[in-house]
């Protein structure tokens, strides 16, 4: 069997483990690991049209809208046409995932139900570094050194929705944001739903699925399911 590409996405409310799983899938796999973060942070610092506008939204503490998402995510994977990939944080709207189905052919969408209370205690104790986007958690991934980012020795941040005041609202608005994307990929029979309430536990699992998924699929390859992207206009 010939090989070919392979392109995942990666869902799960805030605190459940994607970076995680993503790094792992990345690293068992040979998939490149894309996190819509770091995209966002490479636009802004490159002060590109898509760039500024997320900045003024992120600066006023709102979220980043579907289309200025959109414009910052879709030429970033075309430049990744040549390669299998696990995306990780976008989609996370139903309009994100129609604008990414309109480009892109998945193979599989991966979604992680964590519990709550999981989750409450996890972002409880998650800190992070601003610049980069780095993300401890005092529990199971400390930093080396309490309060300081392993790699630049600055400071690290709890976010103000990440205190235990603020959490039960965050989930519960991702809840209802995710449901419509969950059943988006239902219907194309390519969800994947992993329980739990340890990484670790929950790993073997996906890494089990994988195994069988992807016999026949490679890192790079000249075949793509991915159409040329064309973003004109979008803004």
């Amino acid at each position: 069997m010939a090989s070919r590409l392979f392109r995942a996405v990666i869902m799960g409310p805030p605190g459940s483990g994607k970076g995680t799983i993503s790094d792992r899938i990345a690293q068992s796999f040979g998939l490149k690991h894309l996190s819509s973060g770091d995209f966002l942070r490479d636009s802004i610092a490159a002060n590109t049209e898509a760039g500024v506008m997320a900045k003024a939204y992120i600066e006023k503490g709102l979220l980043v809208p579907d289309h200025v998402m959109t414009h910052v995510l879709l030429p970033r994977l075309e430049l990744m046409s040549g390669h299998s990939w696990l995306l990780d944080g976008f989609p996370r709207t139903l309009a994100q995932a129609t604008a990414l189905d309109s480009v892109c052919q998945l193979d599989m969408a991966i979604i992680l139900n964590i519990p709550f209370e999981t989750l409450k205690e996890r972002l409880s104790e998650r800190w992070v570094h601003p610049a980069s986007g780095r993300v401890y958690n005092v529990e199971f991934n400390p930093p080396r050194v309490k309060g300081v980012d392993d790699i630049s020795g600055e400071p690290l941040i709890q976010n103000d929705d990440d205190k235990p005041e603020a959490v039960l609202s965050k989930l519960r608005r991702y809840k209802d944001i995710a449901k419509p994307v969950m059943d988006f990929y239902k219907k194309k029979d390519i969800l994947y739903s992993f329980s739990g309430t340890d990484t670790d536990k929950i790993w073997p699992y996906i890494s089990s699925l994988l195994s069988t998924k992807l016999p026949a699929v490679q890192a790079s390859a000249q075949t793509s399911h991915c159409t040329p992207i064309n973003t004109e206009g979008i803004l």
